[in-house]
């Protein structure tokens, strides 16, 4: 059993492949206490016993004691999973334990993404927690993947009294340690155009962590942290790991108590939440998703690809490869017609790309980005003949077809906000700030979902639309709902992820063949919760070959090289203004989804002629990069000379290994680097250096590599086995 409960001791124990989480009823009031969580264990008791309460030193206990779902205001006095208010204005919560019950298989979230089960491959224990003097009962739930090194947690909590309680923070998790190896916290951090970098740091005292208050997960600070022991590389060290399935506010917190203890904290941000549970209301928590390794940062990378591929992404193209698309956005901006468009695309469908993708522009009266956002209708001053004619001349050349939409934003200057000002945020009183000239629709109204969904479908519905690449470019502020009363104003921020993660399901179970890819201004909102319902995400509008080495570095250190939007783009580049090789950018791009993002019928004839030779690239080469296990090298954002990666097949039998010299620098060596992954016994043909090497000798030796001369220079080595 993966998990069981030890009577006698009462202790539950939950077992994945290589690790252990164990947690027990305190005998005397029934406070669930934390007792372990690291490499696999064969006992199910505490060594020590179970931890009991001196009531008359009772703070003691509540303040020092390793705990799984703190509360506060009962003597606990570090960071917090749960607070409420009730009417008497009482915060007070001391929840204990009243019941469990273990399950086979894992349950639904009901309106939130998470992962799923496969072939029952999961175990679910839920432990009832009661605070008998407000009535409010918290349920955990702990699934374990038999198959993986991965425990998920979520929350229900639920008013089972008269009267009506506030719930104004609710964690989705909570993981209380002991500080003895001195650990360091990781984190992904950044801005837009340079997302996901990553972050590390001693752990120090007080509280520390990432906090978000945008409305998205954002391009600041992703919902990841993970506790890693010093030293801990890729090969080594040990890891506790927390990712939150969610898209909107979130915090991550880690706290080092005066006992040296670390408490790591996941969940909704607190900032501007409060929820109404009126009598018998509940209230469910995004699902958390806890990876521990014994064996580095790459067992962990290679724990959420596995978990993400098979127990999150759906669809149609969950497990087939993606169409290479071209999107005219950075080739034409606002300034193209049919004839452009069909220019690009008969371009496009001579030298293998798969897809025309046009993005902002096609819609309304929309010449520039200060108007028409909202207005779902095509302009057929631009889309000359219509948008089906255009969509059939594309599919003529062998092509499909996607479409742009950025369905939660609307224009002052539009149609939707002249006829129906209330739908977007705004506080009385007040002059909404814009951004990208555009306000924020308030989609926690069913008539604003309503009228999305259903413009949305009416295009999609008039013209065989295979792709759709959903966008939101700007934060949220002014946040006020003139759909919603009072005191349920501090429920928007999450009504609104919610009302996202609605909309995108009705748009998906509607056309499910249809191919969704998010954005956020590239990579705003790159988190487990909008992959549930689109296989990629754009991973930045930064799509600079060099740049990109770092983004996607630390984008992958969490999610799987499938679900990352890469392009080839023009250059100079038209984030930063570099210029690298065409041959490069195409071998960075093959890390992600692959596309192209420029003029095709504008680059030079040298340029062009080498697409086809990437398209045939990416047919040889995505199913490795998309099936197999990701081990990472070398780190440029670290050494500051080159980057290196490696895939890896499941059965071992061929790799892929990515090297890129971003500078020549006079006396450097030529690397030899050691690879990973690979099967010792098994010989590998190395396909550039034409030679047969035993697996052992790469991984030990290394693969010696060519610094080319100059900079910006890429190159791939590929091994199938002899």
């Amino acid at each position: 059993m993966a998990i069981i409960f030890n009577e006698k001791e009462k202790v539950f124990k939950l077992d994945t492949i290589s690790s252990s989480y164990m947690m027990g009823i305190e005998g005397q009031l029934g406070h669930l206490v934390h007792l372990y969580y690291g490499k696999k264990i064969k006992g199910d008791a505490a060594p020590a016993g179970m931890p009991g309460i001196n009531m008359a030193q009772k703070i003691w206990f509540m303040d020092g004691n390793p705990m799984e779902y703190p509360a506060g205001g009962c003597g606990d006095f570090r960071e917090h999973c749960i607070e409420i208010e009730t009417e008497e204005g009482y915060t007070a919560l001391e929840p204990v334990y009243a019941s469990h019950e273990i399950t086979k298989g894992k349950p639904a979230l009901p309106g939130l993404p998470a992962t799923f089960a496969e072939e029952d491959d999961c175990t679910t224990i839920a432990i009832k927690l009661i605070d008998a003097p407000t009535g409010v009962q918290i349920t955990l739930f702990y699934t374990v993947f038999e198959n993986l090194d991965v425990i998920t947690r979520s929350v229900r909590i639920k008013n089972t009294s008269d009267g009506v309680i506030r719930l104004t923070k609710a964690m989705s998790g909570c993981l209380d340690i002991g500080n003895e190896e001195g650990y360091e916290l990781i984190t992904l951090h950044g801005s837009w155009g340079r997302e996901r970098c990553i972050e590390r740091r001693k752990v120090a005292r007080g509280r520390q962590g990432v906090s978000v208050e945008r409305g998205t997960s954002s391009h600041q600070e992703n919902p990841f942290m993970a506790l890693v022991s010093p030293g801990t590389n890729q090969n080594m060290g040990e890891v506790f790991a927390m990712n939150l399935i969610y898209s909107g506010n979130h915090v991550e917190v880690c706290e080092l108590t005066n006992g040296n203890l670390i408490r790591m904290v996941s969940g909704i941000n607190p900032y501007k939440f409060s929820w109404k549970l009126e009598k018998d209301d509940e209230f469910v928590t995004p699902e958390l998703v806890m990876v521990h390794s014994d064996a580095g940062l790459g067992k962990m990378t290679r724990t959420f690809h596995d978990l993400y591929r098979k127990h999150l992404l759906r669809g149609k193209y969950r497990n087939i490869k993606r169409p290479i698309l071209i999107n005219n956005w950075e080739g034409t901006y606002f300034d193209f017609d049919t004839d452009k468009l069909l220019a690009i695309a008969r371009d496009a469908a001579k030298v293998g790309i798969e897809m025309l993708v046009v993005d902002d522009g096609w819609f309304g009266n929309r010449f520039d980005d200060n108007r028409a956002l909202g207005d779902w209708f095509v302009n057929e001053d631009k889309v000359k003949g219509g948008l089906k004619y255009l969509v059939d001349e594309v599919n003529k050349l062998g092509m499909k077809f996607g479409l742009w939409f950025e369905p939660e934003m609307v224009c002052p200057d539009s149609d939707l906000y002249r006829a129906h000002p209330d739908w977007a945020f705004q506080i009385p009183g007040r002059t909404p700030a814009l951004s990208r000239n555009q306000m924020v629709l308030d989609i926690t109204r069913k008539e604003v979902r309503d009228y999305i969904v259903d413009s949305m479908s009416k295009v999609l519905s008039s013209a065989n639309v295979e792709y759709i690449k959903w966008d939101m470019n700007r934060a949220l502020s002014d946040v006020a709902s003139l759909g919603l009363p009072a005191d349920r104003q501090g429920e928007i921020y999450h009504r609104y992820v919610l009302g996202v993660y609605e909309l995108q399901d009705r748009i998906t179970t509607a056309f499910p063949y249809i191919l969704l890819e998010n954005c956020s201004s590239g990579g705003g909102r790159y988190d487990a919760g909008m992959l549930y319902y689109g296989p990629q995400i754009w991973t930045s509008d930064n799509a600079d070959a060099i740049d990109r080495l770092t983004i996607q570095e630390g984008t992958a250190l969490v999610y799987p090289l499938s679900t990352m939007g890469a392009h080839v783009t023009d250059c100079p580049n038209h984030s930063v203004g570099r210029t690298t090789p065409f041959e490069t950018r195409g071998i960075i791009a093959l890390a992600g989804t692959f596309g192209y993002e420029l003029d095709v019928t504008k680059i030079s004839e040298a340029e062009r002629n080498m697409i086809p030779e990437q398209t045939a690239m990416y047919h040889k080469y995505n199913d490795l990069v998309r099936e197999g296990d990701y081990y990472r090298l070398a780190s440029y954002s670290e050494n500051k000379v080159y980057d290196s990666y490696m895939v890896v097949s499941k059965d071992k039998r061929e790799a892929l290994v990515t090297y890129a010299s971003v500078r020549t620098i006079a006396g450097y060596p030529d690397p030899t680097i050691k690879l990973a992954g690979l099967d010792e016994d098994t010989v590998y043909h190395v396909d550039y250096l034409d030679r047969d090497v035993c697996g052992d000798v790469l991984m030990n030796y290394g693969l010696p590599v060519r610094h080319e001369h100059g900079d910006y220079k890429a190159r791939l080595y590929h091994l199938t086995a002899v």
